[in-house]
């Protein structure tokens, strides 16, 4: 046994060990495989992979139409939004109509303005039919416009990443939780916990994409921290009325709604912007640190469902006629620099705080494919032998 009770009995070590088993842990898993690493292992604390905020959330495939006020997430969204539809073909839900509703009052863009930004990013848009129009409140929308986007089934997406890292041949352990990195002979040793007890994995690159729990492993291994803003939120699983089954729809652009699909489930997601978010706290270096998974476990829910749907149903009256029928919970996080434009750029820090040491983490699906460019800028020629 070694210091602090940890077996010294090292595995052979590994190419690089990706810790967090969601999306992007996976995705960036098989992408090193695919580039000639030999070892690679996913270490996941939960009992499978795609479980948290893969599957928690509003399973959108952006296209570029939420981002109006930043122009760089837009584009990228409407640049990666044919390369997931592509590469994960089989868990995309094409099936339903999607519109965008611009409101009169309180939004942060006209409709015109609306218009002109997604014909400048390049995304098909066209002025709704009267048979979708006419169900919205004339009193309170300005216009409403058909769009093209789609929603993903988490569940199949997580079968696709599954077969696609065992046809690699990537380890994966489950119920494995990195407790700590620290540097070892020229490369990095990972500290684990899992049912069986403690161990250690060595590895030449660590992967830390934990999401909501990227500062748990910075902390605990007394490295710098990212600073980060995360939030308590609630997406209302729902049954729509018959009228609305194959309809998404989302209000722009400030304290709106959004209903979408969620084909997990078969059902849709009510989420909003002023009652979604429960509550929020940053990451800071001057401040405690609390562990988003924990708090999580041990706060108290109360749904604000109601909020939600008496909000909504002023804009479009047959929302009225929502039940629902769960929530989902889930830690939100985000970069605090990007709190008052809503982009959403990838955080990608090599070599931090430890050489070797990369912390990596998107707020969309088809941010992975920005994370990967970063990868081919950084380590195809070092780490690739």
């Amino acid at each position: 046994m070694g210091t602090d009770g940890w077996k010294t009995d090292f595995t052979p070590a590994y190419d690089a060990a990706i810790i967090g088993g969601g999306f992007f842990g996976a995705v960036i898993a098989l992408y090193l495989r695919r580039r000639g690493l030999e070892r690679v292992i996913v270490l996941e604390k939960g009992p499978d992979l795609l479980r948290r905020a893969s599957y928690n959330n509003q399973a959108r495939i952006h296209n570029g139409y939420h981002y109006p006020r930043n122009i760089v997430t837009a584009l990228r969204s409407h640049v990666n939004f044919p390369r997931f539809v592509g590469d994960f073909r089989e868990c995309v839900d094409d099936s339903f109509e999607k519109v965008y509703a611009v409101a009169k009052m309180n939004s942060k863009v006209t409709g015109n303005q609306f218009r002109l930004f997604s014909e400048r990013i390049g995304v098909p848009i066209e002025p709704a039919p009267a048979k979708i129009k006419d169900r919205f409140n004339p009193d309170l929308i300005e216009e409403v416009f058909v769009c093209k986007e789609f929603a993903f089934d988490p569940d199949k997406l997580r079968a696709i990443v599954r077969r696609r890292l065992r046809e690699a041949g990537v380890e994966v352990r489950l119920n494995t939780a990195a407790e700590r990195v620290t540097e070892s002979g020229g490369g990095l040793t990972l500290e684990c916990r899992s049912p069986d007890g403690a161990a250690c994995i060595e590895a030449n690159l660590v992967f830390n994409c934990t999401y909501s729990q990227i500062n748990r492993l910075l902390v605990d291994s007394r490295l710098p921290i990212v600073p980060l803003k995360h939030e308590l939120t609630e997406l209302a699983v729902v049954d729509v009325p018959p009228a609305m089954k194959n309809l998404g729809v989302t209000v722009m652009c400030g304290p709106f709604f959004s209903c979408m699909p969620f084909p997990a489930l078969g059902r849709h997601t009510l989420s909003h912007v002023r009652y979604t978010p429960h509550c929020e706290w940053h990451d800071r270096e001057d401040a405690e640190y609390r562990d988003a998974h924990g708090f999580m476990d041990t706060v108290e829910r109360k749904s604000a469902f109601l909020r939600m749907v008496k909000d909504a149903e002023r804009y479009i009256p047959e929302m009225s006629g929502i039940r629902q029928r769960d929530s989902l919970w889930e830690i939100k996080t985000v970069l605090p620099m990007n709190e008052n434009d809503d982009g959403r750029p990838i955080l990608f820090r090599k070599d931090h705080g430890l050489k070797g040491l990369t912390c990596v983490m998107g707020g969309k699906v088809d941010n992975i494919y920005d994370a990967l460019e970063e990868l081919d800028k950084t380590f195809v020629k070092t780490a690739v032998k």
